[in-house]
């Protein structure tokens, strides 16, 4: 499972670097759609969405802890550093956009209603990598004994596939909602 030009192994995912990278950029790009932009500064949307990071990363830490992962010390950064992952995928695109308005939460998490293009570009990434990661979680229970079962090896590469999925879905139907449209208004 080495790659030996360099040195990198299936468990690298799960160290953290990728959300270095992820989380600046999730935060300053979605923060540029924030809603009420006369209201709302980007230095407060990107404050919204930093600060959402953590408390989404507490929410998923628990929400994996009551369903199975394991608990200990030897767990905590890998747990973390999945929390903080998810984090990314679902609670800062939204604190970014809608800040602490509840309505909007609950319209896009619990009625999962989105309305416009911005919002099929937090709802439906979102909910891909929270299914995507519940998907990938069933391989670790059986008894194969490969190193790629380990927690949260599975549930972080389902959760990257179904976020990818879910982005995937919502450009094709913000494409698809632009023609539609498009085709009503000739």
């Amino acid at each position: 499972m080495k790659n030996k030009k360099k040195g990198h192994n299936i468990k690298d995912i799960t160290r953290g670097d990728a959300v270095l990278i992820e989380v600046p950029v999730v935060v300053l790009l979605y923060s540029l759609f924030r809603k009420d932009m006369n209201q709302s500064s980007y230095l407060k949307a990107v404050a919204r969405g930093l600060l959402g990071l953590p408390v989404g990363a507490v929410v998923h830490a628990l929400g994996a802890i009551v369903l199975g992962a394991p608990v200990g010390t030897q767990y905590f950064l890998r747990t973390l550093n999945w929390s903080l992952l998810m984090s990314t995928f679902t609670f800062v695109p939204a604190a970014s956009v809608y800040g602490s308005s509840w309505v909007d939460w609950h319209r896009i998490f619990a009625q999962t209603k989105p309305i416009g293009s911005i919002d099929y570009m937090i709802c439906l990434p979102a909910h891909g990598a929270v299914i995507g990661g519940w998907f990938g979680a069933w391989p670790m229970p059986l008894d194969w004994e490969r190193t790629w079962q380990e927690w949260p090896i599975c549930v972080t590469y389902g959760a990257i596939i179904g976020y990818l999925v879910g982005m995937l879905a919502s450009f094709c139907s913000a494409v698809f909602r632009v023609s539609s449209q498009h085709v009503k208004g000739d």
